[in-house]
């Protein structure tokens, strides 16, 4: 089954939605961790996204999503405009020149977004970033995928080890990024990062299905 154009600019909006209902929350996990703006910073850039969707609404699947990720690196603060950005930008590389995609193609996107990721922020998995949900949900999404499952139970396990990854960052020490400033007090704390990936990935899966 091929995911449309428009399924795509429903994700989008989507996850603006998701983050803009998750203000606070994300604020508060980066609180106890970080400089609190993580959820202002990712509600302000997705709010300016909303405003860059509607002149290239009409083109390919590539340009939004490269729009999306330019955007994002302009307007959002801190680590979260460059890593997001970069999720978006890899992702339009793979959806260059494409008014749908399948299934392959969705998770080659996603694995695309996270090597970006992977190599802008240099983090690993144990580190207490966004990394420790985005790669369990990419490891998931193929492996459903290979496995023939459908779009959307394949975006659904995504989606789940995305939430597994996230909760499972609490007991963690952070390594990278701010949070690894303080060491042995980062731990006990939900990495605000994953929290937003879980959010990115529950988004895809209610509209990408």
């Amino acid at each position: 089954m091929a995911i449309e154009k428009q399924q795509v600019l429903d994700w989008i909006t989507a996850y603006a939605a998701e983050l803009k209902a998750n203000r606070d929350y994300l604020i508060q996990l980066d609180a106890a961790i970080g400089d609190a703006d993580h959820g202002a910073n990712m509600d302000r850039g997705f709010q300016a996204v909303l405003t860059k969707l509607p002149p290239v609404a009409d083109k390919d699947i590539g340009t939004i999503l490269k729009t999306v990720g330019m955007t994002l690196i302009s307007t959002v603060g801190g680590a979260s405009g460059p890593l997001y950005g970069t999720v978006f930008l890899q992702a339009a590389t793979v959806a260059a020149a494409k008014d749908s995609l399948t299934e392959a193609e969705l998770v080659s996107l996603f694995d695309a977004a996270l090597k970006g990721v992977v190599a802008r922020g240099k983090a690993e998995l144990g580190d207490k970033t966004m990394i420790d949900a985005f790669a369990p949900a990419v490891a998931a999404l193929r492996a459903a995928a290979d496995g023939g499952a459908s779009v959307g139970d394949a975006l659904a396990q995504a989606t789940a080890a995305a939430e597994q990854g996230m909760q499972a960052t609490t007991p963690l020490v952070a390594r990278k990024g701010r949070a690894s400033y303080l060491g042995e007090r980062s731990a006990g704390h939900q990495d605000p990062g994953a929290t937003s990936t879980y959010l990115l990935f529950k988004s895809a899966s209610k509209t990408l299905a």
